[in-house]
């Protein structure tokens, strides 16, 4: 267990000058610490600052879907003043099918101790700091399986603002940052030993903002990418469907949907109907502008397929404009078992304006 942390302070006296200011700012600069003069010529004058006191640390977490043709990315953000927040997408093919976005709803405050106190030890803790040259920055492993190493990419960040400098390391490692059944262990990291330390700081870092019991929101998921997502289909879908080859080629009722939704010119997405399949999420009409239609998730389960959608609606407090709409989500999948069932959709608010 991390504890708080003080960093420590003391207190002299410099005289009254016009030079004062620069002659503060020159010492801090020079010898790494902080001076706050006082209206009545006082100096308090901090002690050498840990690396990234004051900036914010950073985790990157990639880990593969699907043999590799997917991929869950992962990116938590903690600054100094105690706010957090933390990315989380889902891909295949390397185009992106959906991004959730987290954020503290805690005091700041709160976590300013814990953030110190993470800081320190990543400073100074035997067998945890990562600025005493012993981990390595340069080391760049492909996390590739084929090579050995472990599949998922950890990159861990410290920045700091005062010195307006940046530290990163890269290991590899197993599983993902908030996948309650296969999270990233320093246990199963490399391909060097001190891995182990890269992947302790992202746990801990993890553990002290969206807490040890956070799960992804794309757990277990099947990769998926978005052909397309908005408000308004022209198309008009009346509900969600699926559509799928026989052939290989485009099937007839998706060139239809297609041209009324795009446009009779407009070309047909890349899509290998050969072995992947095209998921339309729709909720039907909507007699307000601003609803918004995500998949979550698209989940095997035995022997059929569940789809799991979330409708974004304006909050209580918005007034928005009377129109029809049809908000949709198209998106492309490898083939998954069927048949495939469309969950009803999981209302959520969003701000006004967001």
């Amino acid at each position: 267990m991390i504890h708080p942390h003080q960093v420590p302070w003391v207190r002299g006296h410099v005289k009254r000058g016009p030079r004062l200011g620069r002659i503060s700012a020159w010492l801090g600069a020079a010898l790494g610490v902080s001076a706050i003069v006082a209206c009545d010529g006082e100096t308090t004058v901090l002690g050498p600052t840990r690396f990234s006191e004051v900036g914010h640390i950073q985790v990157d977490v990639v880990s593969r879907l699907d043999d590799d043709r997917g991929a869950l990315t992962e990116t938590l953000r903690w600054v100094s003043d105690g706010t957090w927040g933390l990315v989380e997408r889902v891909s295949y093919r390397g185009v992106q099918g959906s991004e959730t976005v987290r954020r503290s709803h805690v005091n700041p405050g709160e976590l300013v101790a814990e953030y110190a106190s993470l800081v320190r030890q990543l400073n100074e803790a035997t067998g945890l700091r990562l600025l005493d040259g012993a981990v390595s920055e340069n080391l760049l492993p492909a996390c590739d399986p084929a090579a050995g190493e472990f599949p998922t990419h950890v990159a861990f960040t410290m920045y700091d603002e005062r010195r307006d400098e940046t530290h990163r390391w890269v290991r590899c490692a197993d599983g993902s940052l908030l996948d309650p059944e296969n999270p990233i262990t320093p246990g199963e990291s490399g391909p060097d030993p001190e891995a182990a330390r890269v992947i302790t700081a992202a746990q801990l870092a993890r553990f002290f903002t969206v807490g040890k019991r956070a799960e992804s929101t794309y757990t277990s998921t099947i990769p998926y990418a978005t052909l397309d997502q908005g408000g308004n289909s022209p198309a008009l879908p009346t509900g969600s469907r699926l559509f799928a080859s026989a052939t290989g080629f485009a099937p007839p009722d998706f060139v239809e949907f297609w041209r009324d939704h795009a446009g009779p010119e407009a070309r047909l997405p890349f899509v290998d109907w050969g072995t992947e399949f095209v998921l339309l999420a729709a909720v039907g009409p909507r007699e307000e502008a601003g609803d918004f239609v995500q998949v979550k998730r698209v989940l095997g389960i035995g022997s059929f397929t569940r789809v799991e959608i979330v409708e974004l609606v304006p909050g209580n407090f918005c007034s928005p404009a009377a129109k029809r709409t049809h908000p949709f989500h198209l998106i492309v999948v490898p083939a998954v078992p069927r048949p495939i069932e469309f969950t009803a959709p999981q209302v959520e608010r969003i701000p006004c304006g967001a």
